[in-house]
């Protein structure tokens, strides 16, 4: 069951790109999630993927130090939902969590962030990455959503000043 988790129940072997597939769908349960309950959910289910994600790497990577293979994917889902859900946390916290109502912007922008943190492996991204054990595989990821989910609110509140200043 920890392999089926960790490849993403088989969207890690998805080619090209494992990791961007895998991102996409987790971008597609994250607004089916935020739909049925909102931030409130979201942030549930980010916890309880995070907590597992530690679990299945540690499972499946145990005995083979410094690998990250591509088809383990439970990494970016966590890292994906981590950057959707600070956009959807300040959003709700303004009283616009009507969950259909997230603003297309805040999504698009925690994927297209993530992505870019993730590839690109910035400060402590690559710190994480580098670390070279089962943490560090989900680490990384996390990181790269904190930083997205950062941008996002950043990049809104500069539109914003823009549009209203």
């Amino acid at each position: 069951m920890m392999r089926a988790v960790a490849i993403g129940f088989g969207v890690g072997l998805m080619r090209p790109a494992p990791g961007t597939w895998a991102s996409a769908v987790a971008l597609v349960l994250a607004l089916g999630l935020h739909g049925v309950g909102g931030f409130p959910l979201i942030a549930i289910a980010t916890v309880a993927v995070t907590v597992i994600g530690f679990r299945a790497c540690a499972s499946e990577l145990h005995g083979r130090p410094g690998e990250d293979p591509s088809e383990i994917v439970i990494d970016e889902v966590a890292g994906q939902w981590l950057a959707f859900a600070i956009p959807a946390s300040a959003f709700w916290a303004r009283g616009g969590d009507i969950p259909a109502l997230l603003p297309w912007p805040a999504w698009v922008g925690a994927f297209v962030l993530f992505r870019l943190f993730d590839i690109w492996k910035p400060w402590l991204v690559g710190r994480a990455d580098a670390r070279a054990d089962a943490a560090g595989v989900m680490l990384d990821d996390l990181w790269a959503g904190l930083f997205a989910g950062i941008g996002v609110i950043v990049l809104g509140v500069l539109y914003h000043i823009v549009l209203f200043a």
